[in-house]
């Protein structure tokens, strides 16, 4: 009697079903980690945001980085009340005029930035303070879209006032030199409460590029930004764009 011949199995095809048997759960499971991670993620900046609203920052990623690559930084932090009135306004006149009538992000300003092809361009103070804060340095896409989605939820929970106060304190005024106070002692030997109008619009000025503007020496160009910057600042005070900050 013949003994039935058995087939072969086929592993070339049982391999890819025995994988789609698991890759279903396997791809669930990454799904679930990601979903919990991204939450994770938001709550702590959410928490983070909340906590900046009364805690003034200790420091930040950009500070950091500095203090590591030059081994000390200048920063010493300064309540909006010791801060020259002339230097708020001469601040946000010189980064963003509109500052106090705008939710965070000024559109028109990002279409003009976008036409310009500026990755920089179209940044408000509140997205400014924001990247400072809490994001990594550089210009990337990335790190702009964080910042865009950051920006709203901050402008709920702080007030412009804040927000001002925040930004003066971490912005950066000279290569290693950080917040109002310490830049006003280091250019000009004065506290930040007794900055002068010309003083106020050359440390303005500085804002865009610290390390390549000077407000001790500044050039023509300077000078001449300076004198802009001030004149912007007595006109946000005359047609009320700076009451938002204002004593």
């Amino acid at each position: 009697m013949t003994e039935p011949i058995e087939e072969p199995l086929d592993r070339a095809d049982d391999t890819p079903r025995w994988w789609l048997g698991r890759l279903g759960p396997m791809l669930q499971g990454l799904r679930r980690v990601l979903v919990w991670s991204l939450l994770a993620v938001a709550l702590v900046f959410l928490a983070w945001g909340l906590i900046y609203r009364w805690v003034n920052p200790p420091i930040t990623f950009y500070m950091m980085q500095e203090r590591a690559r030059l081994g000390e930084i200048q920063y010493k932090w300064v309540d909006i009340e010791q801060v020259a009135p002339m230097l708020r306004r001469a601040v946000v006149a010189a980064e963003d005029a509109n500052f106090c009538t705008h939710w965070g992000i000024d559109s028109a300003a990002v279409r003009q930035a976008l036409r310009e092809g500026a990755l920089r361009g179209g940044s408000t103070i509140s997205q400014q303070t924001i990247k400072n804060a809490f994001l990594w340095p550089g210009r990337n896409w990335l790190r702009k879209a964080v910042e865009a989605l950051l920006t709203p939820y901050i402008e709920m929970v702080w007030s412009k006032r804040r927000l001002l106060e925040i930004y003066l304190n971490i912005a950066e005024f000279d290569t290693g030199v950080f917040g109002i106070e310490a830049a006003a002692w280091h250019h000009f030997g004065v506290a930040a409460k007794d900055l002068n109008r010309v003083q106020a619009g050359r440390l303005a000025v500085v804002l865009p590029d610290p390390k390549g503007r000077s407000a001790i020496r500044p050039n023509q160009d300077t000078k001449k930004r300076a004198a802009s910057v001030i004149a912007g600042a007595d006109m946000i005070r005359k047609d009320g764009r700076a009451e938002c900050f204002e004593d």
